[in-house]
């Protein structure tokens, strides 16, 4: 789903216990990409101009000077994003949002491509600030690495024994190239029952007894997206059901909320929505 959020030009949201590699995959995406990678530590005391820049005063030409901060970047590692307070988190709301940040009464464009991956500790709630629905809604995807089973950990001894293969890993594709290829995903085509069968699974959340709240609009546009760069990937030109099965536990998981009674039983927001997907009926495959 990495791959899928960058091809859509969406930001993903890992949630996760420390120590299983996010900061790798991040790495691994910027070098693949060819761009440049920064790594913003959210805390308490983070201010937004720690994360978009802010203007220095130059005594010799007597004039202010704007040096820009982490967020001029192609990929972004914000650690921990809920260890920040919320104004902290809206500046970097609208860099993922409008491509941009706005300081000092100016709007400066950021690179492009840009892509933002926030973490946040599933399990340690202390000292946090839990981002807002609105916050999560911005997010394309969320995902969760989770722990490797016992060969693949043990892998990892092998592979990093002398030195991390993050740090042989070259660019696969440029930038241009990149930015080429996500405005062809969008040419993916979509069936008009497969639209219909996008809405159905949105508006079900909307319904269900077992959430709270329901996916937004936007939730429905980023699943067809999602749809259109998971045929891409398994190189169909036609968005076909089971793109969108595959792809809508990430998509919607972190835009609806749960009852607490379901949260109590142990259910996940993503197994909620698989849930629900499951109960939508799907129609024939198109194409």
């Amino acid at each position: 789903m990495s791959v899928v959020t960058l091809l859509c030009e969406g930001h993903l949201l890992i949630e996760d216990v420390p120590g299983v590699g996010k900061t790798t995959l991040a790495k691994a995406l910027a070098v693949s990409i060819g761009g440049e990678f920064r790594r913003v530590q959210f805390t308490p005391d983070l201010l937004p101009a720690d994360i978009t820049g802010s203007s220095i005063y130059n005594q010799r030409d007597a004039e202010f000077v704007f040096r820009a901060g982490p967020l001029f970047a192609n990929v972004v590692l914000a650690d921990e994003i809920n260890r920040a307070t919320p104004k902290t988190q809206s500046a970097l709301l609208e860099a993922m949002e409008e491509g941009q940040i706005s300081t000092d009464g100016e709007t400066r464009k950021l690179p492009r491509p840009f892509f933002v991956i926030a973490t946040q500790n599933s399990v340690e709630m202390t000292g946090t600030f839990p981002l807002p629905e609105a916050q999560l809604d911005r997010f394309f995807a969320r995902i969760s690495l989770g722990y490797p089973d016992r060969d693949a950990e043990r892998q990892v001894l092998t592979d990093q024994q002398v030195s991390r293969p993050v740090d042989h890993l070259t660019a696969v594709i440029s930038s241009d190239e990149l930015r080429a290829t996500q405005s062809d995903i969008r040419d993916t085509f979509v069936h008009d029952v497969i639209k219909d069968y996008i809405v159905d699974i949105v508006r079900a959340t909307r319904q269900s007894n077992q959430l709270v709240l329901g996916a937004s609009p936007r939730a429905t546009l980023h699943l067809m997206r999602a749809s259109q760069a998971k045929a891409a990937i398994n190189g169909s030109s036609t968005v076909r059901p089971d793109d969108v099965k595959q792809v809508a536990p990430y998509v919607l998981g972190h835009r609806v909320m749960t009852r607490a009674e379901m949260r109590s039983k142990g259910f996940d927001s993503s197994d909620i929505v698989s849930q629900i997907v499951d109960t939508v009926t799907a129609p024939l495959p198109v194409g």
